[in-house]
């Protein structure tokens, strides 16, 4: 079938823009099987003048509805790493609220201010990604690695100050 043949000469194409906007081998990988799936059937739907740009467009729209769909499901996640804080806070324990305050506190200072603000929006307030991203500007993909980089710079900040 020349369909069959179509994708098998154009698969490394589909494969490397997958992976240039998913940003990931196994979405990628993914994305290229759900394609091929799709199409499959609604490939004779198409007038296609020429293949290789049509394919190109295809797929780099498939890759942006993935990450939209992705996108809207992690910030419908509001509290997936806030247990994550009970590391630190396990290890304030023993200690009276004012030292506790006092050593968070300066650990805290330490921190970038894109973390600093990022955390304090997260555990503080309770504002989920998707009310951080709108408070500050911050792209969803930065908050959420400051705020993991943050807890973990946090937690060697502490340890640092408790040798």
């Amino acid at each position: 079938m020349y369909i069959e043949e179509l994708f098998i000469r154009y698969l490394p194409l589909i494969y490397g823009v997958c992976l240039k906007y998913l940003k990931d081998s196994t979405k990628a990988g993914e994305a290229v099987m759900q394609l091929f799936d799709d199409l499959l059937y609604t490939i004779s739907d198409f007038a296609i003048e020429l293949f290789r740009p049509w394919i190109y467009n295809v797929v780099k729209s498939h890759c942006f509805q993935v990450l939209q769909n992705e996108e809207h499901r992690v910030m419908t996640d509001f509290n997936d790493d806030a247990t994550d804080f009970e590391d630190i806070m396990l290890l304030l324990e023993g200690k009276d609220d004012n030292e506790q305050t006092a050593t968070l506190t300066e650990c805290l200072n330490k921190l970038p201010e894109r973390q600093q603000v990022s955390l304090a929006y997260f555990f503080t307030d309770e504002l989920s990604y998707a009310e951080i991203v709108n408070k500050t500007g911050y792209t969803l993909k930065n908050v959420k690695s400051y705020i993991q980089n943050g807890k973990r710079q946090l937690k060697t900040y502490y340890d640092n100050n408790n040798q």
